[in-house]
């Protein structure tokens, strides 16, 4: 189990910093409504450009990090519980606008993958101590 939250917390920061930093201005199928970039889809949502840079930095704050995480344990925890949170919401967001399945599937296997981060994480902690 040691190993698969190591799996999922790279899995997560990847997908992440992909998204926000690589796919920004990128068209794909799972962004809400018909939008082609993150700010439309933002603007899918009825939420304004700031909120889109305010969400795109807790997230990839978030990514890091569950990546510093490898090295420096403590910032796991918090690092897995903001992105779940974030993840929460964008799976809301999707469901306000009546998405596809397909559209919000990345976001619920994101918050899934950081909430069994959590779990993991704090069995581990309890059988350290």
């Amino acid at each position: 189990m040691k190993y698969l939250k190591y799996i999922l917390m790279a899995a997560v920061s990847f997908v992440v910093i992909n998204v926000w930093l690589f796919r920004f201005n990128n068209p794909t199928i799972y962004r809400g409504g018909n939008a082609t970039n993150m700010i439309e889809e933002f603007a899918v949502y009825g939420l304004s450009e700031t909120l889109v840079y305010i969400v795109g930095v807790m997230k990839v704050v978030a990514a890091f990090g569950l990546l510093l995480g490898f090295v420096y344990r403590k910032t796991i925890l918090p690092s897995a519980t903001l992105m779940s949170v974030l993840m929460l919401g964008a799976i809301t967001m999707h469901f306000k606008v009546s998405d596809a399945a397909i559209k919000f599937l990345p976001a619920a296997l994101m918050f899934l993958f950081s909430f069994i981060i959590i779990l993991l994480n704090k069995q581990q902690q309890r059988f350290s101590l």
